[in-house]
């Protein structure tokens, strides 16, 4: 059996596109975060699967325990594959105090999450559904306080949250994939 010297058509396009945003970075500081944002972007499942992160590590010299250490660090980066839609739920303390730890509770339960995230790491859960359809995320804070429960749905933010409101964003996401 002869291993193939050529990778496949997708993985010389991602190959392409990482190559150019490395050189694009080139000296820049901060580049790391810009070329996992940019890399993590473009993927269909919105993640940075292994071998993307060994890759980067090759093409810019990084160490690779570097490279995953910054993207385990950031909320934004992501090592598992992504629902279509992301919610958001702050666990700041203002939020928390206002009703996000019951916002979390119910939407987990609604959209049929039924793991229970361990009473330690409630402040950082990343739950997929198996439809891949949602994505439910905890951040620690949004630093919009002012609007607590604050919970963002596919990057827009919504301030004053409620059960009922929440239930609207979910069931308007459900009506627009189906069309």
């Amino acid at each position: 059996m002869t291993i193939p010297t050529v990778a496949p058509a997708a993985r010389r396009d991602d190959h392409d596109f990482i190559d150019r945003v490395i050189a694009a970075q080139n000296g820049r500081s901060g580049a790391l975060l810009t070329i996992l944002e940019a890399v993590q972007d473009r993927h269909p499942e919105k993640y940075l699967p292994l071998e993307t992160l060994e890759y980067i590590a090759l093409r810019t010299g990084i160490p690779i325990a570097q490279i995953y250490s910054v993207a385990t660090f950031y909320a934004l980066f992501n090592l598992e594959p992504q629902g279509k839609n992301t919610i958001c739920i702050c666990r700041g303390t203002a939020c928390h105090t206002r009703g996000s730890r019951n916002l979390l509770d119910s939407l987990r339960l609604e959209m049929g999450l039924q793991e229970e995230p361990d009473e330690d790491i409630a402040d950082k859960i990343a739950l997929t559904t198996p439809d891949r359809k949602f994505t439910l995320r905890t951040v620690a804070c949004f630093g919009q306080c002012a609007l607590a429960p604050v919970v963002e749905v596919n990057h827009n933010i919504y301030g004053h949250m409620n059960e009922r409101a929440l239930h609207r964003e979910l069931e308007a996401l459900e009506k627009e994939r189906s069309k």
